[in-house]
């Protein structure tokens, strides 16, 4: 059985005890300066190239100075993830007219998941193909992504429900690729707190 550590268990946090300030997560490195003082390099999401629903390619480049919300799903998961994809949507709709605000969720699925079903279900939520990402590749790359990009847990198993284990977490993504906050996403409480902290990433990016 695989040992996959909880998001919760494997962030670290930089110091964050203002309530207009959210956190940096992840692993970060400290470098010295050319003045010889030391400067923390937070970590960032690595380099992605997926497809999405419409089959167009997306990459880092595609959310270049937009906060994003990403998350890891499959579309026959019989448990949590119609929860966390109605959640979501309560978010999307939140700031579905705001153009800084960009949502991806990736499956893990990508054999039953294909761009077509993607795109049929991406219409049947009523969400903006530009504005909410459904993102296909290769399975060892969505599942790579999820381990070092967002340290969360995307992986087949086979005696999980419908075959694949995986978090329910939202993750908070800011302009620069920073990972600032996790949310479960089954949890309506916790969505609102990603809603209210949405507006204070937002605030943060307009200084």
């Amino acid at each position: 059985m695989k040992n996959v550590l909880l998001i919760s268990f494997i962030l670290i946090f930089i110091s964050c005890t203002n309530a207009d300030k959210l956190p940096y997560l992840g692993n970060h490195n400290t470098v010295m300066s050319k003045n010889q003082t030391k400067v923390i390099q937070h970590f960032k999401v690595p380099d992605f190239n997926l497809t999405n629903q419409e089959g167009i390619a997306i990459t880092n480049a595609s959310f270049n100075n937009k906060i994003y919300i990403a998350d890891f799903i499959f579309l026959k998961c019989p448990t949590i993830c119609p929860i966390m994809n109605q959640q979501l949507k309560r978010v999307y709709d939140v700031f579905k007219k705001n153009k800084e605000v960009l949502f991806v969720s990736h499956t893990i699925d990508p054999e039953n998941d294909s761009i077509p079903v993607l795109k049929a279900y991406s219409e049947q939520l009523g969400v903006d193909s530009k504005k909410w990402h459904f993102l296909h590749g290769e399975k060892k790359d969505i599942y790579k992504l999820a381990e070092q990009g967002y340290y969360t847990q995307a992986y087949q198993e086979p005696q999980a429900p419908g075959g694949y284990a995986h978090s329910g977490g939202f993750i908070l993504v800011d302009e620069n690729r920073h990972l600032r906050g996790v949310y479960d996403g089954t949890n309506a409480a916790d969505v609102d707190r990603l809603i209210k902290e949405i507006v204070i990433l937002l605030k943060e990016k307009s200084k």
